[in-house]
């Protein structure tokens, strides 16, 4: 191997594969399955749980029925098997609450969705805008970011490869938002480590 698997910035240690795959999002070939796919909810931090709840009064309207009954059940978030703050799912399904399904099977973030609209301040959970990257603590105050791999992806991964779009370059938006801009200008620089 010519470069590190594992590479220092802050308190983060990043794994290589960020550097070198690549990964653009082809929504139209998975039609955003990723929002109704999958065994818990997206993963939500503590201050997500309150900003969903401000604004849910802005997107709920888009919301379909089932999900808001679903947050009218269960909360705007839960805690799912492992302990960790989900967002809910409808009932029955794999489907996030916040979710929804439109004619054609596209689905789309209503949270997302509205505030592209310019309504509400809270985006999304940054575990869906950082996908597929996933954040993790390891202890000692230091977090893991790892790529994720999931089967549902796969033509996200062949299209950022056709494009010659790598994983970090993808993501510089919510990089730049969650950690700042200066930690995605030391990725920058990092990458050149991990050139072919």
């Amino acid at each position: 191997m010519k470069y590190p698997s594992i590479l220092q910035i802050g308190d983060c240690l990043i794994s290589s594969e960020i550097f070198t795959e690549y990964f653009a999002c082809d929504y139209g070939r998975c039609k955003g399955c990723c929002c109704v796919i999958g065994d818990s909810g997206a993963p939500l931090e503590e201050c997500e749980c309150e900003a969903i709840e401000k604004n849910y009064g802005e997107f709920s309207p888009m919301m379909s029925d089932a999900g808001k009954e679903s947050v009218k059940k269960n909360g705007f978030f839960v805690t799912d098997s492992d302990g960790d703050l989900v967002t809910p799912l409808v009932p029955g399904s794999e489907e996030c609450a916040y979710s929804r399904i439109e004619d054609g099977g596209n689905c789309f973030c209503t949270i997302e969705r509205t505030w592209l609209a310019g309504k509400g301040d809270f985006r999304k959970p940054i575990s869906c805008w950082l996908y597929p990257i996933r954040v993790s603590a390891v202890g000692g105050g230091m977090r893991a970011l790892n790529l994720h791999r999931w089967e549902i992806c796969k033509d996200a991964f062949a299209k950022g490869k056709r494009e010659g779009i790598k994983v970090y370059q993808f993501l510089k938006e919510p990089i730049e938002r969650y950690f700042g801009e200066e930690f995605y200008e030391e990725m920058c620089a990092a990458a050149d480590l991990f050139k072919d």
